[in-house]
């Protein structure tokens, strides 16, 4: 059984359903891409996993265990993270105070608490040096790495990151992204929806990729980038099947 199990998933806004029952899976450990265009779907996919949106069919299960209707503290307590687009930091409050609310269902553990966020701080210098600094005053790139170490304090199973490179200089982009793969490498489940195709290509294990709400490709990163379709959409052209195995050395 996969650490996450999504199956015939459907989503609907009113009467509108815009995800048409579709089904994959991520295992411990791995980079699990989803792409497509925009209004494929994607973001209605992470928000009826992470309980943001209540599907209109089809389950999601963590570990075995359904996560339709759970609370959103609990799905914290049962290992699920969800990194949002546009990163939702807290801006009124300082780095540390974003981190230890983040932390917030291991504030019986403080010695845990304390020893995640100076990992944070060890993965991120930049955050610890302004840790007293308010969130809204950070950079959008400083900002990302915040969201990232927020997610990271509760030591989750798997993490959900949505859209993470949206906005960042390429420099940026490449070390959240290897960061993201860094976190899979340790043993966490990542699922990603990357607009930077041929970036999250080169991380990810698997691939799946959405067109209006459908499952239209699925497979091995290199099957998915192979795939003439997703060349001429999503990567401009041939990409080469050594970039993609070179990961985090680019």
């Amino acid at each position: 059984m996969a650490l996450l199990e999504v199956k015939d998933l459907k989503v609907s806004y009113g009467d509108l359903e815009v995800v048409h029952g579709i089904s994959f899976e991520v295992e411990a450990g791995e980079v699990v891409a989803l792409l497509g265009a925009n209004g494929a779907g994607k973001s209605s996919v992470m928000r009826a996993i992470s309980g943001l949106l209540v599907p209109s069919g089809g389950s999601v299960v963590l570990d075995g265990r359904s996560l339709v209707g759970v609370e959103a503290h609990e799905l914290v307590e049962m290992g699920l993270r969800h990194v949002p687009e546009g990163r939702k930091i807290f801006a009124p409050l300082s780095v540390e105070e974003n981190l230890r609310l983040g932390g917030y269902s291991a504030r019986k553990e403080g010695a845990l608490l304390n020893q995640r966020i100076n990992e944070v701080y060890e993965r991120f210098p930049v955050l610890g040096e302004r840790r007293k600094q308010l969130g809204g005053t950070l950079s959008g790139g400083e900002q990302q790495m915040l969201a990232v170490g927020r997610a990271l304090v509760t030591g989750p199973r798997i993490v959900a990151f949505d859209e993470p490179s949206l906005g960042l200089s390429p420099k940026m982009s490449s070390l959240i992204l290897d960061t993201i793969s860094e976190i899979a490498d340790a043993g966490t489940g990542v699922l990603l929806v990357e607009q930077n195709a041929r970036e999250a290509l080169k991380i990810a294990g698997r691939a799946y990729v959405l067109d209006l709400g459908n499952m239209v490709i699925e497979g091995s990163a290199d099957e998915v980038a192979a795939d003439s379709r997703i060349q001429a959409t999503y990567l401009g052209g041939d990409i080469d099947e050594a970039e993609i195995a070179e990961g985090d050395d680019e």
